[in-house]
């Protein structure tokens, strides 16, 4: 009994065989666990505290920010989505970095060399760098891509060789839709710039020619009652970030006179508002008596 208990080497020996061994890899696993727990709890704080900063900011703005917030897509839901696509990549990087090392931890415990096998690893990781790095270059630019938002699902997006209309966003590649229904598959580390027409605000650009022996000053105060009158009607009351400019006349030429409006609305809504106001603006100039120019483009070519 009592050569049983000595602390002579081959007690220490079978102690280590029988329960020592067992007891650090299950305290390896335990700790990789309550390591990945921590993290994962660590990461849904962050990304929960982000969508909230950017609530509070948002709720702070008028009537602009309230607009551009809800066209754009930069609402509760999208906030949601985005933070749980970056919340689910990192919890995903963190987990695989955590259980490798634990299992290497392990495997160095057991009695496996571990110098051949990260030698290999290596050796094959640098091989498989050089034979995907085109892969390796999609998914950084699209994890990045995802975590600056910089466009999401229904943005309208100029990526140099197609413009359209996002449909699916993934690491790899984003596939949109141009306006002749042609659907592009473009690889995320192929595109070297992006022209997001869906994001912030958009402006509308109408001109409006007269002729030249038309007064220009009562022109303008018609076009100045369409633009007050369409920013109080309720349909586009929630497009206009703010009341339509008449900034005046933009251009003298060719016996036409061409007056500009701007107007600042939501992203995308540029087009139906500029055909909004091209309607009124055609209707109360004809019922104030103020002519359009008859010369080429814009006549039709009769009793000229």
């Amino acid at each position: 009994m009592l050569e049983l208990l000595a602390p002579d080497t081959g007690s220490e020996t079978v102690w280590d065989k029988l329960l020592g061994r067992p007891l650090m890899i299950a305290g390896i696993v335990v700790v990789a666990l309550l390591a990945r727990w921590l993290v994962h709890r660590a990461i849904r704080k962050v990304t929960t505290m982000m969508e909230q900063r950017s609530a509070e900011r948002d709720a702070s703005g008028g009537r602009a920010t309230q607009v551009i917030r809800q066209a754009a897509g930069l609402d509760n839901e999208r906030r949601k989505q985005r933070a749980a696509t970056v919340g689910s990549l990192l919890r995903s990087i963190t987990t695989v970095v955590i259980f490798t090392i634990a299992a290497l931890t392990i495997m160095a415990e057991l009695g496996v060399p571990l110098a051949p096998l990260l030698a290999s690893a290596g050796v094959g990781g640098v091989a498989l760098g050089f034979g995907a790095q085109s892969l390796v270059k999609d998914f950084l630019s699209g994890i990045f891509m995802i975590m600056e938002d910089q466009y999401g699902v229904g943005d309208v997006i100029d990526t140099g060789e197609a413009i359209g209309t996002v449909e699916e966003v993934t690491l790899r590649v984003t596939r949109l839709r141009d306006a002749s229904g042609v659907v592009w598959y473009v690889r995320n580390g192929e595109i070297i710039r992006i022209g997001n027409r869906s994001q912030g605000w958009s402006v509308a650009l109408i001109d409006i020619p007269i002729a030249y022996d038309q007064s220009v000053e009562r022109a303008l105060d018609v076009l100045r009652t369409v633009t007050a009158a369409i920013d109080d009607d309720e349909p586009w009351k929630n497009v206009l970030l703010a009341e339509p400019e008449v900034a005046g006349v933009e251009s003298v030429a060719g016996g036409v006179v061409t007056l500009r409006i701007i107007a600042k609305t939501a992203p995308g809504e540029q087009y139906a508002l500029s055909r909004e106001l091209r309607e009124r603006a055609k209707v109360a100039l004809d019922k104030a008596g103020i002519r359009g120019p008859a010369l080429p483009p814009y006549s039709t070519g009769a009793g000229i």
